[in-house]
C-alpha cells in the first residue's frame, strides 16, 4: 500500500459527481437514488472475489481497494471506518472544504471494544441523514470477514430498509474520464499483444506442426505470457492481470459466454474460438476472435455477415441512443439480411465495462433502457452458435460457432472507436491448408502461412506473401518447377486475352503548341524603339522585335535557341540563334514544326558601336546590352512556365478534399514529408478527413491525398530502422513543390541518425543508458501512435485504405537504383521505403520476373520485372546475392508469379518494342517461353558458341606446332597412367578426366604420325614447346566442354587435378585476354575460351574409333617421351 498514493483531485472530482447525481438525480431509467437516505459500502477481505460493486466504488474514488473498511455516504458527510494504515492513507482528503464536496470524516478502528462505539456512531449518522430510514446497499455483494460480520450483526437490531443502488452507481461510474480511458487503452493494447504475438502464433505453430495441445494448456500459456516481456512491453506488469481465464474452444463444443472454461479436449483444426482480456490498474479490456481452418464458402459467408453485424452495432453506439433500441435495430438488420441465422445469434450484443469486467445492468439487450453517453466503454461481442458444416469429414467439425468481440469507446459521433485493433476479416483469420495429395502421395500437407510479425494469418493467390512450411520432407524444387509450368501455361493465355481486349489503341503523338506573338497588328507595341528600328523586348507578350531589312519583325521567345554577346574593338556584337529543322541532330522533331518545309531563319547578328558621340547620354551598344539581359530574363521565365505546364499536362484532376469538422479525426503531428515541399526540410501534421488526407506544414503548405487515388499504402515500423513512416503509392501523380509525385512519404526520426564520435564515454555510463532507455520508450510510443492512426483510418474508411507492413524477415538486398538497399515484400508489393527515391513494385501489375546472370561462380544476379502493361519500361534490380536466389524464387512462387532465368543480360527495350509492334506474332511463336532455359535457347546458345569459335582458325603450321607439345605431354602421362587405363572397359560411359585427356593427346600424336610419314621427317618435341602451351590449354577446355555435354562423370580424380594445375599455369594469349575483357562487366564465364564445334565433333568421333590403335602406338614411343622430358 506504500506504493500507492491517493489522487486528491480525482477523488474530489468523482465524489462531487456522485453527490450531484444523488442530490439531483438525472438517470431516466433508474430512480433508486431518489429513494435512499444514506449509502453504505462494505468491503471484506475475501481474495476469491474479484469483482463487486463495493470494491469498484472504492477503486473509482480512491484508486485503491481498502479491505475491511466501511464507508457511509450521508447527506452532508462521508465516514470511513478503517485500520490505522488505511486512515493514514485517507488523511490527505480529511479536511478538504470545497463547494459540492461533503465533509470527510475518518474513524479509527478500536479493537478493545470490537468497534462497538464506532458502530454506534455510524448508526447515528445513518439515522440523521435525510429521513434516516432507507439505506442504499449493494445487494449482490458478499463481504466476508470478522469485522464485516460484526457490522452486519450490529445493523440487525435496526429497522433500516435496504435498497439496491448498484445499477444506479454503475451508471454514474460508466462514463470514463481521461485517466480511466488511458488505463483501458493500455489494457486493450496488452490484450492485442497477447493475442497477436502469443496466442495467434502459438495456434499457427500447432496447426503447422500438427501437434496435439489441450485447450486448458493453451489457456495457461496465455496467462504465463502476460508477464513475459517478449509479448508485453511498455506497461508496468506489477499492476497487470487477466480479467478472466482465457477461453479456447474448438471441436464442436462451444459456449459463447465469458463464464465458460477451457476444457481438456485437444485443439481441433476447424473453428477455434478464442477470448482473452487483460486488466491494467483495475480497468478491464477484452478481445474475442474465431480462427477458421480451411473454411467452406458458407462458413466464410456467415463469418463476413457476423463482422458486418458488429460494424452495424458500432455505428449505432453514439451518445443519446438507447441500448434496447440499438439491440432492436440490429435484430431487424439480421432478420432482413439472414433471417435463418437469427435464432443462432447470442441473446445480447455486449455490455458496459470498466473496473468491473461486466456491468450486468448496462447491456446491449432488449430490456435495458439505459442511454448511451460519451466516453462509455463497451465490450461489443456478437456470436452465432450451433451452426452445421455438412462438408466436414470429422464429427468434431460438423458443428461450429463464430464469435467476435472488441473493447470500444463511445465518441462524439458514430461509429464507436475500437480500442483492440486486431484485424478480423476472413483474410486475416482464415488459415488455408493446401492438400498436395494430387501431386505427391496424398499424405503431404502444406500450410499457407504469413510472416509472424504481421496481423495477417492467411491470404491466398497474388496478394499474399506466403511462407511454405512442409509437414513432411518433400522436394520443394520439383514442386516449384511444377507450379511454374502451370503458371507458364496460364501466362500466355491471359496476356493474349488482355492484349486482345485492349485493341489497337496507340498513343497519339503530342503536337507542340504553336506560339503566336501577336494575333493582329494592333497588338504590336507603339514604343519609340520599335519605330526607330531598335531591338525591343515585349515582356507582356514574351516577344523580341528585331529590325530585319528595315522592318520591325516580332519573334516569340520560344523560337530563340540561344544568344551570345561579344565585344570586339569598338563594337559590341549580339548573336541570336533560332530553332529550325535539323538543329537537333538524331532526335525526333515530329510535331515541333507545323510547317517543316517553310523557310526558317537560322541566326542573326547585330553590331553596335561602343563609342559615345557628343550629346549622347550613352553609347549605342548599351541597347544591345540591355536587350541581351532582357532576353535572358524572358527566356528563363518562359522556360520555367513551360516546364510547369509539361509537368501538369498529364495530371489527372483530383476530387476536392472534404474536410471533416470532427475533433476526433485521426491525426499525427511532427512529421516530415518526402519529397520536400521546399528545399528546407520542415515538420507538419497529417490528418485524415472524410475522403482523404491533408498534410499541413508549419509554414502553411498543404498537400492533399485522396483515398480514391491511393494505390498502395504502407506502414513501416521503426524495428531495426532509424525512422518510422507512412508511405502512399498513388494511382495518379499529384503536384506539389512544382513537381509531379507518385510516391509521398511521411516520417519521423526515432533516434540519432548521426553519432558524435568525439564523445569518450564508457558504454555503461548513466547518460548513455538513460539515452538508450529514452530511445526505447520513444520507439514504443511512436509505434503505438502510428499503429493506432492506421487502425483508425482503416476503420473510418471501411478498409478502403489498408496499410501494408513490410515483412523484414523476407527481405533481401538489391540495387534498384544506384545504391544497395534492403528490398522487403509486403502482402501485395515489393518495396524499399527507407532510402529515397523509394522502390515500389505492385505484384498485381507484374507479368513475370526474369533472372539474369544466373551462373553459380558469380556472386550476384539481376532481377527484371516485366509489367502487364507492355508499354511500361521494365524495372530492374541489380546485384542480388546468388545465395538468395532460392529464397527469391520461393517468394515469387508463393505469390503465383511466373519467373525464368538465364545467363545473359537481354536488351529489354528492344524485346518489348518487338512485342508491342506485333503481339499476335509474338504469342504465335510461343510467347514468353523463349525465356525458358529448357525451350530452344540451349540450341541457340550452342550455335552462337560455334559462330564465335569459328572466328579464330589457326593455320596448318600453327596446329602442327600445337600438337607436338601435346604429344610430348600425352606420351609421358600415358606411361604414368597405364595401370588406371585398364580399369574402364566401356570407353563411352564413365570416362574420367585423365582418359579424356589421353584420348585427345593420342589423337593429336596419331595425326602427327600420319602427316609426318610421307615426308620422312620427325619433329623435335622440345623445339615447339612454347607454341604448344596455348594448344594444350585449349584442348583441356575442349575436354571440359565435351565432358559437360556428355555428362560422363560427376567428380574428377587426382590426375585431373594435376593436369588442371598444369593448364592453369600456362600463359594466355593476347587474343584470349581481349576476349575476356570484352565480355560484359556482369558476365564472367567459367571457361574463358570456347572451342570450335567442328573440331569438337571430329574429336569425339575419332577418339572412340582409333583409341586402341593410338594406345599401342603410344606404348611403342613411350621411352622417347621420357627421354625428351629430361
Amino acid at each position: 500500500m506504500s506504493n500507492y498514493a491517493l489522487d486528491k483531485n480525482t477523488f474530489l472530482r468523482r465524489i462531487k459527481r456522485l453527490y450531484s447525481e444523488w442530490r439531483e438525480p438525472a438517470i431516466a431509467h433508474d430512480d433508486t437514488l431518489k429513494k435512499v437516505d444514506c449509502i453504505m459500502c462494505v468491503v471484506g477481505v475475501d481474495e476469491d472475489i474479484v469483482y463487486s460493486k463495493s470494491r469498484a466504488l472504492e477503486i473509482w474514488l480512491l484508486g485503491y481497494e481498502l479491505t475491511d473498511t466501511i464507508s457511509i455516504f450521508a447527506k452532508d458527510a462521508v465516514y470511513f471506518l478503517a485500520s490505522k494504515k488505511k486512515i493514514e492513507f485517507l488523511k490527505q482528503i480529511e479536511n478538504v472544504k470545497e463547494e459540492g464536496v461533503p465533509e470527510i470524516k475518518l474513524l479509527l478502528r478500536d479493537r478493545n471494544d470490537k468497534d462497538k462505539a464506532n458502530f454506534d456512531k455510524l448508526k447515528e449518522v445513518i439515522k440523521s441523514s435525510k429521513n434516516g430510514k432507507t439505506l442504499g446497499v449493494f445487494a449482490k455483494d458478499v463481504s466476508t470477514s470478522e469485522f464485516c460480520d460484526s457490522w452486519k450483526a450490529a445493523l440487525k437490531g435496526e429497522s433500516f430498509e435496504n435498497l439496491d443502488v448498484g445499477a444506479a452507481l454503475a451508471y454514474i461510474m460508466c462514463p470514463k474520464d481521461e485517466p480511466e480511458i488511458n488505463n483501458i487503452r493500455k489494457a486493450s493494447l496488452v490484450s492485442v499483444d497477447l493475442f497477436n504475438k502469443y496466442l495467434k502464433d502459438e495456434i499457427m505453430d500447432i496447426i503447422d506442426s500438427d501437434k496435439k495441445i489441450k485447450h486448458a494448456k493453451l489457456s495457461d500459456g496465455v496467462e504465463s505470457a502476460l508477464t513475459d516481456k517478449k509479448y508485453v512491453s511498455g506497461v508496468d506488469t506489477s499492476v497487470l492481470e487477466m480479467c478472466y481465464t482465457p477461453i479456447i474452444q474448438s471441436g464442436g463444443s462451444y459456449s459463447l459466454k465469458f463464464s465458460a472454461l477451457s476444457d481438456k479436449n485437444y485443439l481441433h483444426f476447424g473453428a477455434i474460438v478464442c477470448s482473452l482480456g487483460a486488466r491494467y490498474k483495475f480497468y478491464c479490456s477484452n478481445i474475442s476472435r474465431t480462427f477458421l481452418v480451411n473454411p467452406t464458402d458458407t462458413m466464410q459467408e456467415n463469418y463476413n455477415f457476423l463482422v458486418n453485424v458488429q460494424e452495424e452495432i458500432l455505428k449505432l453506439l453514439k451518445p443519446g441512443a438507447k441500448l434496447n433500441e440499438i439491440y432492436d435495430t440490429t435484430v431487424e438488420y439480421i432478420k432482413k439480411e439472414k433471417p435463418k441465422l437469427y435464432d443462432n445469434f447470442t441473446k445480447t450484443f455486449g455490455f458496459a465495462m470498466g473496473i468491473e469486467f461486466r456491468e450486468n445492468s448496462i447491456v446491449i439487450g432488449p430490456k435495458c433502457h439505459a442511454e448511451v453517453k460519451k466516453n462509455m466503454v463497451f465490450n461489443v461481442n456478437v456470436g452465432i452458435a450451433n451452426l452445421t458444416n455438412s462438408d466436414a469429414s470429422e464429427k468434431e467439425g460438423k458443428t461450429y460457432a463464430l464469435f467476435i468481440g472488441d473493447t470500444v469507446l463511445v465518441g462524439d459521433s458514430s461509429p464507436a472507436n475500437i480500442m483492440t485493433p486486431s484485424k478480423k476479416k476472413i483474410k486475416n483469420i482464415g488459415i488455408f491448408i493446401k492438400d498436395d495429395s494430387d501431386e505427391e502421395d496424398g499424405d503431404e500437407k502444406e500450410e499457407v502461412k504469413e510472416d509472424k510479425g504481421t496481423e495477417i494469418l492467411g491470404r491466398s493467390k497474388r496478394n499474399a506473401v506466403l511462407e511454405n512450411k512442409l509437414r513432411t520432407e518433400t522436394n520443394t524444387e520439383e514442386k516449384r518447377k511444377q507450379h511454374q509450368k502451370e503458371l507458364a501455361q496460364l501466362l500466355n493465355e491471359k496476356a493474349r486475352e488482355r492484349l486482345a481486349k485492349q485493341g489497337e489503341s496507340k498513343e497519339v503523338e503530342k503536337v507542340r503548341k504553336n506560339t503566336v506573338s501577336y494575333k493582329s497588328v494592333s497588338q504590336m507595341p507603339r514604343e519609340p524603339e520599335v519605330k526607330e528600328l531598335k531591338l525591343y523586348v515585349d515582356k507582356k507578350y514574351e516577344t523580341v522585335i528585331l529590325p530585319v531589312f528595315g522592318i520591325p519583325v516580332p519573334f516569340h521567345i520560344s523560337t530563340i535557341k540561344n544568344i551570345s554577346q561579344s565585344v570586339e574593338g569598338e563594337y559590341t556584337y549580339l548573336r541570336i540563334n533560332f530553332f529550325h529543322p535539323g538543329a537537333t541532330m538524331g532526335r525526333n522533331e515530329g510535331g515541333l514544326y507545323p510547317q517543316p518545309e517553310a523557310t526558317f531563319l537560322k541566326e542573326v547578328t547585330y553590331r553596335s558601336s561602343n563609342v559615345k558621340e557628343h550629346g549622347e547620354i550613352s553609347a549605342p551598344s548599351s541597347n544591345l546590352n540591355n536587350i541581351f539581359r532582357l532576353i535572358k530574363e524572358v527566356q528563363k521565365r518562359f522556360k520555367t512556365r513551360e516546364a510547369e505546364e509539361r509537368e501538369k499536362e498529364d495530371l489527372v484532376k483530383q476530387d476536392t478534399l472534404i474536410l471533416s469538422q470532427n475533433k476526433g479525426n485521426p491525426k499525427l503531428k511532427d512529421l516530415y514529408i518526402r519529397p520536400n515541399i521546399v528545399t528546407k526540410r520542415m515538420t507538419g501534421s497529417l490528418e485524415a478527413h472524410t475522403n482523404g488526407f491533408r498534410y499541413i506544414s508549419v509554414r502553411g503548405d498543404k498537400v492533399d491525398i485522396l483515398y480514391n487515388n491511393i494505390k498502395s499504402s504502407f506502414f513501416q515500423p521503426c524495428d531495426g530502422e532509424m525512422i518510422i513512416l507512412l508511405h502512399f503509392h498513388l494511382k495518379h501523380a499529384i503536384m506539389f513543390g512544382k513537381k509531379k509525385h507518385v510516391d509521398v512519404q511521411f516520417y519521423t526520426e526515432v533516434g540519432e541518425i548521426t553519432t558524435d564520435l568525439g564523445k569518450h564515454q564508457h558504454m555503461h555510463d548513466r547518460d548513455d543508458l538513460a539515452a538508450e532507455q529514452a530511445e526505447r520508450e520513444l520507439r514504443h510510443k511512436l509505434k503505438t501512435a502510428f499503429k493506432s492512426f492506421c487502425e483508425k483510418v482503416e476503420s473510418m474508411t471501411k478498409q478502403q485504405v489498408e496499410f501494408d507492413t513490410p515483412f523484414r524477415e523476407l527481405g533481401f538486398p538489391g540495387a534498384p537504383f544506384r545504391s544497395t538497399v534492403t528490398l522487403q515484400p509486403t502482402s501485395g508489393s515489393l518495396v524499399n521505403l527507407t532510402e529515397w527515391p523509394p522502390f515500389v513494385i505492385t505484384l498485381d501489375d507484374v507479368e513475370l520476373v526474369h533472372f539474369e546472370r544466373v551462373q553459380f561462380h558469380l556472386r550476384n544476379f539481376d532481377m527484371i520485372f516485366v509489367f502487364k502493361d507492355y508499354q511500361k519500361k521494365v524495372a530492374m534490380v541489380n546485384a542480388i546475392p546468388m545465395n538468395l536466389l532460392d529464397h527469391v524464387k520461393e517468394w515469387l512462387n508463393s505469390c503465383d508469379i511466373r519467373y525464368s532465368e538465364g545467363i545473359q543480360s537481354l536488351n529489354w527495350a528492344k524485346i518489348m518494342k518487338t512485342i508491342t509492334d506485333d503481339p499476335e506474332g509474338f504469342f504465335e511463336q510461343g510467347g514468353w517461353t523463349f525465356l525458358d532455359a529448357d525451350s530452344g535457347s540451349e540450341g541457340e546458345n550452342e550455335e552462337e558458341e560455334s559462330e564465335e569459335d569459328e572466328a579464330y582458325e589457326p593455320t596448318d603450321i600453327e596446329s602442327l606446332e600445337e600438337s607436338e607439345e601435346d604429344s610430348e605431354y600425352s606420351e609421358a602421362s600415358e606411361d604414368e597412367s597405364e595401370d588406371s587405363e585398364e580399369l574402364g572397359s566401356d570407353e563411352e560411359s564413365g570416362k574420367d578426366w585423365s582418359d579424356l585427356e589421353r584420348e585427345a593427346a593420342e589423337e593429336d600424336r596419331n595425326q602427327e604420325y600420319t602427316d609426318d610419314k610421307p615426308n620422312g621427317k620427325t619433329y623435335d618435341s622440345k623445339k615447339h614447346s612454347k607454341s604448344s602451351k596455348h594448344s594444350r590449354r585449349d584442348r583441356e577446355v575442349q575436354l571440359r566442354q565435351s565432358k559437360k555435354n556428355k555428362s560422363t562423370a560427376s567428380t574428377s580424380n587426382s590426375s585431373h587435378s594435376k593436369s588442371a594445375k598444369h593448364a592453369s599455369s600456362s600463359g594466355h594469349s593476347s587474343k584470349d585476354k581481349h576476349h575476356d575483357r570484352s565480355r560484359d562487366k556482369h558476365h564472367s564465364s567459367s571457361s574463358s575460351h570456347k572451342d570450335k564445334s567442328k573440331d569438337k565433333s571430329n574429336h569425339h568421333s575419332s577418339s572412340s574409333s582409333s583409341h586402341k590403335r593410338s594406345r599401342d602406338d603410344s606404348r611403342d614411343h613411350g621411352h622417347k617421351s621420357k627421354k625428351s622430358r629430361h
